[in-house]
């Protein structure tokens, strides 16, 4: 099944960040490379004003996997981990990483925490600009419109792309 993950990173060496996270999604036997959209460089959303100088690299990553979105849901909380998030009850204050699924083929879930499609993934630029990218004809289950029409529908929120390859 083809599996879409939004990576987002605010705290250290962003890039690195990046990287690492690919390299281990990647590094599961069950997973094979689609593509990837650049890195984007965003404006922080929703953080508490002590954050707001924070900016974000983000991108996104599709592979396909013979895993289920449950058990990515379990690895993605330990590759964060891992790699020094830690959470709080603050969901948008800093992190080193952070990988959310976008969606999982066609599946729709909603069960134990995990909800794909990401619930809020085509209100934000710095989802839908990376997926559009990548996925441009994609409609997301429950959408109606492709990855292309929803980013043209989007206002305000300023992405810039800063490396194509990483």
């Amino acid at each position: 099944m083809e599996i879409g993950f939004s990576l987002g990173s605010n705290r250290g060496d962003l890039v690195a960040h990046m990287k690492e996270a690919k390299r281990r999604i990647l590094a599961y036997p069950d997973t094979d490379y689609v593509g990837q959209s650049p890195l984007y460089e965003t404006e922080p959303v929703g953080v508490a004003p002590e954050y707001a100088d924070l900016k974000f690299m983000n991108a996104v990553l599709v592979v396909n996997s013979r895993c289920s979105p449950a058990e990515w849901l379990d690895r993605l909380h330990a590759l964060e981990y891992e790699m020094g998030r830690r959470r709080t009850e603050d969901r948008n204050a800093p992190r080193t990483i952070d990988v959310d699924i976008l969606y999982a083929g066609t599946e729709c879930i909603d069960s134990g925490g995990l909800v794909v499609p990401h619930p809020r993934w085509a209100q934000r630029r710095f989802v839908v600009q990376p997926l559009a990218d990548v996925r441009p004809d994609l409609v997301l289950p429950g959408a109606g419109k492709t990855v292309r029409e929803v980013l043209a529908g989007l206002e305000g929120e300023v992405v810039t792309e800063c490396a194509r390859e990483w």
